[in-house]
């Protein structure tokens, strides 16, 4: 089994990550910077969204890159870890969350293109991606299992919401959210999860509360302590992921619903 990992702001490394050998591979949508090694004896392909020193923003990240590498890479399943601000006010800041649900109605890409891999009309591989939940069960179920067994809260469940960068959000804006469900919000998640979808890969993610969204409390979370808890997030997925990868190892979990795809005769 390969484990694939993706890492954004404030982990672009991987604490843990054994034997550590970085290459780049071309894809079609341009380069992708993978790092592979072991994690809790279990092999790894890492992507770190943002690069060294962040030199992406959000809106500079190729996902299809990332993920068409990752799977050519041998990825079996994905997990995405990103810092995010809560939109729920009973989301405590330092805590994770493992997501059930998505809201990314705009479905596009940073670059303002569909989030899609297969756009040509005809293409073979195109399809309708039909799921009644858009992260693989199973994994999101060992992600939580994992945390406990870490130490580590986790609260199980709790709907993503893709927001545009590199801005944050105004008051009004994240009120919207919170009243379609969303419990927290970060700039990457979206097309990461849509285009896992597609490839039928096995992808789940895990959100870190490092501030409150605008409006979300009385006060705003202080620049210092959103920098702070970035900072903490990257050893707190790492410790997670070294307890639930040994767990999954010899497992096959299956991606989220069905691509249904229109053969031509």
């Amino acid at each position: 089994m390969i484990a694939g990992i993706v890492t954004g702001s404030g982990a672009h490394g991987l604490p843990g990550l054994e034997d550590a050998e970085p290459r780049t591979v071309a894809t079609p949508w341009g380069r992708a910077e993978l790092t592979t090694g072991r994690l809790a004896g279990v092999d790894v392909v890492h992507v770190s969204r943002h690069g060294e020193g962040h030199r992406r923003l959000s809106n500079h990240v190729e996902h299809r890159a990332n993920l068409w590498a990752l799977r050519e890479a041998g990825a079996d399943w994905v997990v995405g870890c990103t810092a995010c601000g809560a939109v729920d006010a009973e989301l405590p800041l330092g805590s994770l969350v493992v997501f059930d649900d998505l809201y990314f109605p705009a479905n596009r890409l940073p670059g303002g293109e569909l989030c899609t891999f297969f756009a040509e009309p005809g293409d073979r591989r195109r399809g309708h991606w039909i799921y009644e939940h858009p992260f693989c069960e199973p994994l999101r179920e060992a992600l939580v299992a994992g945390a406990e067994r870490a130490g580590i809260h986790a609260r199980d469940g709790g709907c993503y919401g893709h927001v545009d960068g590199p801005r944050f959000n105004t008051r009004a804006e994240i009120a919207s959210l919170a009243a379609a469900g969303v419990a927290a919000v970060s700039q990457t998640g979206g097309p990461e999860t849509v285009l896992a979808g597609e490839l039928e890969l096995p992808y789940a993610l895990m959100g870190f509360a490092t501030d409150y969204a605008n409006g979300v409390q009385a006060s705003p979370t202080p620049v210092a302590e959103l920098v702070r808890l970035m900072g903490e997030s990257g050893a707190r997925f790492a410790a997670v992921l070294a307890a639930t990868l040994p767990a999954i190892r010899d497992t096959e979990p299956a991606g989220a619903g069905v691509v249904y795809r229109f053969d031509e005769d």
